[in-house]
Parts: C-alpha cells; sequence; structure tokens
C-alpha cells in the first residue's frame, strides 16, 4: 500500500500543479503556461497509469470496484481524453476545466475509504476491464462536454447582455465551444454505447441474463436516451448553440447521479460491495 498511496499522492500533487498553470495561462494570458501544463499532465496521466497497474497487481483485477478507484479511474480517464482532444483544439482554457476537476475527484477519492477490494469470481472476465475503460472514457468525454457548454452559456450571456467582464478575453469563441462540445458528444456517445453493450454481455456470462432492470442499467438506459437525444437533435434538428449546451448540462447531471447517486442511495447488483468477493 505504501507504494500506492505514494504514487496516488504525488498524481495528486501533479495534477494541482496543472491546475494552476493552466489557470495562469488563461488567466495571466500566458501560453507558455498552458504548454507547461500540458507536459505536466502528459507526465501526471503516465505516473497515474502507474498506480492503477501496482494496484491491479495487488488486487488481482481491474481496480475499479471500489469508490476510491472509481472517482480515480474517472479522474484518470478525463485528464487522458482532455490530452487527446488538446491535439485537435489546443485549447488551453479547457485544461482549466479538465485539471482543477480531475484535481477535485483525487482529493475526493483520497477522503473515501481507500480498500483493495478482490473481485468476485463469478465477476471476473475479459469483459469487465473493457466495460469499465468503455463507460468512464464515455463518462469523461461528457464531462468535457459539460464544461464546454457550460463555457458556452458564459459567453453567450454576456455577448448577449453587453457586459463584458475579464473573463470574457479569456473563453474561445461561440463557434469553437459548440464545436468542442459536439466533438465531444460524439466521442462519448459511441463509448457510452459501447459500455451498455459489454455491460449486458458481460452480464449474461456472470448472472445468465443481458439485463436485470437494475437501477445502475435502469438510470444508464436513461442517461444513454438523454444523449441520444441530445445527439439525433444536433444531426437531425439543428441544435447547435446554447439549446445543445443546456442539453449537454441537463443530461450530465444525470449521468453523475447514474455514476455517484446510484451506487450510494440505492441498492442493486453494481453496488461497490456486489463487486466484492461474497
Amino acid at each position: 500500500m505504501g507504494t500506492m498511496n505514494l504514487l496516488f499522492s504525488v498524481t495528486t500533487l501533479i495534477y494541482l500543479i496543472a491546475s494552476i498553470l493552466y489557470l495562469v495561462a488563461m488567466v495571466g494570458k500566458n501560453p507558455q503556461a498552458g504548454r507547461v501544463g500540458r507536459w505536466v499532465l502528459l507526465a501526471g496521466v503516465i505516473l497515474h497509469a502507474t498506480c492503477f497497474a501496482v494496484r491491479h497487481s495487488t488486487a488481482g483485477g481491474t481496480p475499479v470496484t471500489s469508490l476510491h478507484e472509481s472517482l480515480s479511474f474517472f479522474a484518470w480517464c478525463l485528464i487522458l481524453l482532455y490530452l487527446l482532444l488538446d491535439l485537435r483544439f489546443r485549447l488551453s482554457v479547457m485544461g482549466a476545466f479538465a485539471a482543477p476537476l480531475a484535481f477535485l475527484l483525487m482529493i475526493a477519492s483520497a477522503l473515501s475509504p481507500d480498500i483493495v477490494v478482490q473481485l468476485n469470481p463469478v465477476l471476473k472476465s475479459w469483459l469487465f476491464p473493457v466495460h469499465i475503460a468503455f463507460a468512464f472514457l464515455g463518462h469523461a468525454a461528457f464531462a468535457l462536454s459539460f464544461g464546454a457548454g457550460v463555457m458556452y452559456l458564459i459567453q453567450n450571456r454576456m455577448l448577449k447582455s453587453k457586459r463584458f467582464t475579464g473573463i470574457y478575453q479569456l473563453l474561445p469563441s461561440l463557434d469553437v465551444l459548440d464545436k468542442v462540445n459536439y466533438t465531444c458528444l460524439s466521442i462519448g456517445f459511441p463509448l457510452m454505447t459501447l459500455g451498455l453493450i459489454s455491460g449486458a454481455v458481460w452480464a449474461n456470462t456472470a448472472w445468465g441474463t443481458y439485463w436485470r432492470w437494475d437501477p445502475k442499467e435502469t438510470w444508464a438506459l436513461i442517461t444513454w436516451f438523454m444523449y441520444a437525444a441530445l445527439l439525433h437533435g444536433r444531426l437531425t434538428i439543428g441544435w447547435r448553440g446554447r439549446k445543445a449546451a443546456i442539453f449537454s448540462i441537463i443530461a450530465f447531471m444525470f449521468l453523475l447521479f447514474t455514476f455517484l447517486g446510484v451506487n450510494l442511495l440505492l441498492g442493486g447488483y453494481h453496488t461497490f460491495e456486489a463487486f466484492a468477493v461474497l
């Protein structure tokens, strides 16, 4: 546990440093700080992956079976996807959203019980890490879509009211934010769909049925329909801008409840206790 705790703590510190660098880049209009922040985040995501590798060897399986591990893995997926997205858009302002959010997720993870859960043998399958990877990467994409949506609404409100604060100069144009929102949606929705499909196949191998209408499954399906409606609206009805941004924010609220609320408030086969050895 000592090595894991050290790696976890250093990774959290790196995400904090990256957050400061990206905020300096945005507020101080210092592109160099943003470029340094990008390299710091790259080092953090590599170190974070090493932490998971050590935890994997200790647990003997995919280390995403507790709240502590899930929050940490969410942070890793968020940063990984942001860095990939940054290759295309080069938006330090999104780093100023992604890095602090990852840091907060790591803090929340640190405050959760740090226990290594041995996965129930009934649930052990190569489909489990596949399902987890698709689901969490989809969550990360939607988190970035949420961030772009919030930025869009802030920018749009200032333009309409003609009351421009300092943050106006820091935000990208409405077209760029809308494009980021759509790109994240177009990445997240297929990942979420693959997560649901792989989860259903995995459930069939573990429990003999593809779907049990477990609370987690039900809310995941509701969230999927929310994002399907948003994607449909963008592709066929022409939803853009403010409407798409608001819908992205609402859909992400459903996603957060599916991710955290169901596990903490509702029972079922997808609670963290259900993953443990019985």
